[in-house]
């Protein structure tokens, strides 16, 4: 299941001209500070390696933000949009409570990412075109879901607007709960001038990129939203027909 999801979605945003990357699972502290994620403190939510500076990354829009780190572009270069691969690690897991535990909030996950690197004037049009992506994606794969626009109070520091993709989830709470699955922001230059990524405008002017992401699928949370939703009265469940194609069966069946 993991697989078909990293496939389909994969497969999906190259068509759509996202270039396809596998990043490391390393970065190191000034690209995680450049990003907007503090490495340590209090509230910290990274691993970092003992006696290196090396840190597991939280997402793969650390490590796609550093590969363009200190680098100047022009603008007919842009947008430049990417899709990449990666393993999650973060400190999080049970931080919530009961509701936290299984499949929702863990150590370590896969995440397929997208990324855009744009002019300033063309934030908003990348941020509803990957907005849109999200939710086909969701509609493709059958996944009753919402969408909300995040107030400013629950935006981290980078974000300068920020839509989650939140899905029913039968088992959350005592009844069942929309729980986040994705989410995509505008950064406008909050990280370009940490990272400092420049491009040379019309006028031949440098200028700070706009960068922005949003997670076309953590594919833990997404097969919990499967399992729940697509389970059959006898137990089993119904794999989406996006996926079938690349799991090769249609039904998962219960242990007799």
């Amino acid at each position: 299941m993991d697989f078909a999801i990293q496939m389909h979605v994969m497969k999906k945003l190259m068509g759509l001209g996202f270039t396809p990357l596998v990043t490391p699972d390393l970065a190191k502290g000034d690209i995680l500070r450049g990003s907007g994620f503090n490495p340590r403190g209090g509230e910290r939510n990274i691993y970092n390696i003992e006696g290196m500076d090396l840190n597991l990354i939280a997402t793969a829009e650390i490590t796609v933000g550093g590969m363009l780190s200190d680098t100047v572009c022009d603008a007919s270069e842009l947008p430049k949009k990417y899709v990449a691969f990666s393993h999650c690690f973060r400190t999080e897991a049970g931080a919530a409570g009961r509701a936290g535990y299984g499949l929702y909030r863990v150590h370590q996950f896969s995440k397929v990412e997208m990324y855009q690197f744009t002019r300033n004037e063309d934030g908003e049009r990348a941020l509803q075109e990957m907005l849109g992506i999200e939710k086909a994606i969701y509609r493709e794969l059958g996944i009753p879901h919402r969408v909300i626009r995040v107030c400013s109070g629950d935006m981290g520091a980078p974000a300068h607007k920020k839509y989650d993709v939140e899905a029913w989830m039968p088992g959350k709470g005592e009844g069942g709960e929309y729980g986040e699955i994705t989410s995509v922001g505008n950064f406008t230059n909050f990280q370009s001038r940490r990272l400092n990524i420049k491009y040379t405008d019309e006028n031949g002017k440098r200028q700070y990129v706009n960068t922005l992401n949003g997670t076309a699928s953590a594919t833990g949370r997404t097969i919990l939203a499967i399992l729940e939703n697509f389970q059959q009265k006898d137990g089993s469940v119904k794999i989406p027909d996006a996926l079938v194609p690349y799991t090769g069966f249609d039904r998962i069946e219960p242990k007799k």
